[in-house]
C-alpha cells in the first residue's frame, strides 16, 4: 500500500461526517430554540415599512 491509502484509511468517511454535521447543526437549532425567547407579533416592527410613517431605525447609516 502506499501512503496515501494508509492515510485515508484512518479518516472517517464521509456519510459519518456528514451525520456529525447535521447532528451539530441539530444540536444547535435546539439550543438556540430552547434559549431564546419567542417573538410577540404585536411588538414586532412591520415586514416593510413604505409609507407607514416610522423613521428607520438601529442601522448605522440612520444614526446621527
Amino acid at each position: 500500500m502506499s501512503d496515501s491509502n494508509k492515510s485515508q484509511e484512518k479518516l472517517p468517511g464521509r456519510p459519518l461526517v456528514g451525520t456529525f454535521a447535521l447532528g451539530f447543526i441539530l444540536l444547535l437549532l435546539i439550543v438556540d430554540n430552547a434559549e431564546s425567547t419567542p417573538i410577540n407579533p404585536f411588538n414586532a416592527p412591520p415586514l416593510v415599512a413604505l409609507g407607514s410613517g416610522e423613521a428607520p431605525s438601529g442601522a448605522h447609516c440612520t444614526q446621527p
